[in-house]
């Protein structure tokens, strides 16, 4: 059954069909299976691309922002994402994402070919804010700790020409299973005005 979002484009899975239901109160709920991740290993390891991504294709700037949460227990590297994906040596995601320390952080990742993963702010609390956009040919991750105020975490660019599938992803890469949900999801189709400011 395909699900709808008010203020979404139509959605679909890429690049497999995986696991969603909207609950009562409209939170979308994304349930990763166990082991599914997306990562080109930069240090030449097996590319891994069973995570299953809800998204729809957009063709000019946007913005897509949402609150996520992660259902405890969390194993490592556990996460609720927002991302986009055009073939498996291009996508990003950013994530709120389990740290083999135990801290839940802001984590993105980039590839163009092999994946750029950088660690980013940490998180007090089961919540965080983030935010996906794209200028132009650019694209720009964000977070926040209460949907208002962003702050910059990277801007950067894919060399592919394909229209991307833009969305909501889950992955349990070293856990049995993993449930995200996202809420309070905006989607505009406008321009920042400052990348670094985040307005």
């Amino acid at each position: 059954m395909a699900l709808h979002i008010p203020g979404l484009p139509p959605l679909s899975w890429a690049p497999l069909e995986g696991d969603a239901h909207i609950d009562d109160d409209g939170t979308l709920v994304l349930t990763a299976a166990a082991g599914v991740d997306w990562s080109n290993d930069p240090t030449g390891g097996p590319q891994q691309h069973r995570a299953a991504a809800l998204g729809f294709q957009p063709t000019g700037d946007l913005t897509l922002s949402a609150r996520v949460r992660v259902d405890a227990p969390r194993s490592t590297f556990d996460a609720g994402a927002l991302c986009l994906w055009i073939d498996a040596d291009h996508w990003a995601k950013l994530c709120f994402e389990r740290s083999p320390q135990g801290d839940v952080m802001v984590v993105s990742v980039v590839t163009d070919g092999y994946s750029d993963d950088c660690n980013s702010v940490l998180v007090t609390g089961g919540e965080v804010y983030l935010r996906l956009s794209r200028v132009g040919e650019a694209w720009a991750f964000h977070s926040s700790v209460d949907g208002t105020r962003w702050d910059f975490v990277r801007v950067f660019r894919i060399g592919s020409t394909q229209v991307p599938t833009v969305g909501f992803l889950s992955q349990a890469p070293m856990g049995e299973r993993c449930v995200a949900r996202f809420d309070e999801i905006v989607y505009r189709e406008d321009r920042l005005a400052d990348l670094r400011d985040g307005s």
